[in-house]
């Protein structure tokens, strides 16, 4: 059997299935998006201007693929880092013919200079991981600075959605979410969110999923 082609614009972690290196070839050219060098210009890779929603760590894409579908009028850009998951999404894309969804492989925190202030109807993000250690909190996504980006990036209204099973995490979001100015009170609820692999696990474990949602104010 012949060597499989190199993927060259992915560095994996560890040894993916033949299916998982099949999507990646075979649907990439169709979902994938290089990783911009310059502004994100949104409707061009999805061939339409529709309200863009920006999904951050989408894991395997449990929450991605039902946002989708129930929101066929908005486009959303799934950001992920781990490329066994990235497979598995484009899988279900193809299976299921979604149209309104494009995937980049990139650090979501990087991206965030290369999009547009107010481009944003939403942004989604569940179960970061939570870098549990008192040592390691800097580098949660979910903090004062990357809070403060994220607010001028969504259009006034446009909503920030997090989600998380880590108590610690959960009381650290609602804090960061409270005290930014540029945001409403944060709300509990999931909203119509999907169940995802990393919430099951955390169910499993015995711990209480938490859902905040705020919305830029002006």
């Amino acid at each position: 059997m012949p060597d499989r082609p190199p993927i060259r614009t992915f560095r994996t972690r560890g040894r993916m299935s033949d299916a998982k290196h099949d999507a990646l070839v075979g649907l990439g050219p169709r979902y994938l998006l290089a990783e911009p060098d310059g502004p994100f210009d949104a409707p061009a890779p999805f061939g339409r201007a529709a309200p863009l929603v920006l999904d951050v760590g989408f894991g395997v894409g449990d929450a991605t693929v039902t946002y989708a579908v129930a929101h066929p009028g908005h486009d959303v850009l799934a950001v992920e880092v781990h490329t066994p998951g990235i497979a598995t999404l484009l899988r279900r894309l193809d299976d299921e013919g979604i149209a309104n969804v494009r995937v980049m492989r990139a650090d979501a925190v990087e991206l965030l200079d290369l999009l547009a202030a107010g481009s944003l109807r939403a942004v989604h993000v569940f179960f970061p991981d939570p870098w549990p250690k008192q040592r390691h909190h800097r580098r949660r996504i979910v903090r004062p600075d990357v809070v403060a980006r994220l607010v001028v990036l969504l259009e006034p209204g446009g909503v920030l959605h997090v989600a998380t099973d880590w108590p610690d995490y959960a009381a650290h979001m609602r804090g960061v979410l409270t005290a930014e100015p540029g945001l409403s009170a944060p709300l509990d609820g999931r909203a119509g969110r999907a169940v995802t692999k990393y919430e099951r696990l955390g169910l499993d474990a015995g711990r209480t999923i938490v859902d905040l949602r705020a919305a830029r104010l002006s």
